[in-house]
């Protein structure tokens, strides 16, 4: 299974950008999670934080260190932040032997099952310094559904918010939750999309992220 999905993500980096995040879906997207992670790390004074899963470094540029089981991805990415720490690893084994006080980890966790989620936390939990910060999205049982012909690993995994506090007991506290992609826009006019963005936002921060396709939620070590 990890295989065939490394082989994917392998044989999609020179494209991968585009492909993703070079559309109006992708953009609105990007633009969502770079909101939440502009306002996540003001006036914060981290002086390591780990990519985890960065891919070919779309969000690098919030961190100082990142990791990927794709080296084509990381040669990508090595390209556009050669500035940072890269070092092929895997979510449940992270290459690096420093603490950090922040580890955020996007569009992976939808690729794991329930056991390597599990292994995931764990690793993230011995690597992250006191007090540390664990930042993860995932889809949202009740409204994400996989459409991906990779149907056995492709986006299905997904969770409900009681799924995750049940997950994150007794080692973690939940300190947010914030939404992504409340409304619908794969069903509106691609010319449109952009304005329904700030609207999205703004209702991903209320209590409506509880129906929202995507959460990312902050975790605090304990």
């Amino acid at each position: 299974m990890k295989t065939s999905i490394q082989e994917y993500y392998s044989n999609l980096a020179e494209s991968y950008d585009d492909n993703r995040f070079g559309n109006s879906y992708g953009k609105y997207i990007d633009q969502q999670e770079r909101s939440f992670l502009t306002s996540f790390f003001q006036n914060k004074k981290y002086t390591k934080i780990l990519d985890l899963g960065c891919g070919t470094g779309r969000l690098l540029n919030f961190a100082t260190h990142g990791t990927d089981f794709s080296e084509k991805m990381l040669n990508i990415a090595r390209q556009k932040h050669p500035e940072k720490t890269l070092t092929a690893g895997e979510i449940s084994n992270i290459p690096f032997q420093c603490e950090f006080e922040c580890i955020f980890c996007f569009h992976v966790i939808m690729h794991q099952n329930q056991e390597e989620t599990k292994a995931f936390l764990n690793e993230c939990h011995q690597k992250l310094s006191k007090n540390g910060t664990l930042i993860f999205d995932y889809p949202v049982k009740t409204r994400k559904k996989s459409v991906s012909p990779q149907e056995d690993w492709h986006a299905g995994n997904s969770f409900l918010p009681s799924e995750i506090l049940q997950l994150s007991k007794d080692r973690w506290k939940v300190k947010d939750t914030t939404g992504i992609l409340f409304f619908p826009i794969h069903r509106l006019p691609k010319s449109v999309r952009k304005f329904f963005l700030p609207l999205d936002i703004l209702l991903c921060r209320t209590f409506l992220k509880n129906w929202a396709s995507y959460h990312i939620t902050v975790l605090e070590k304990i």
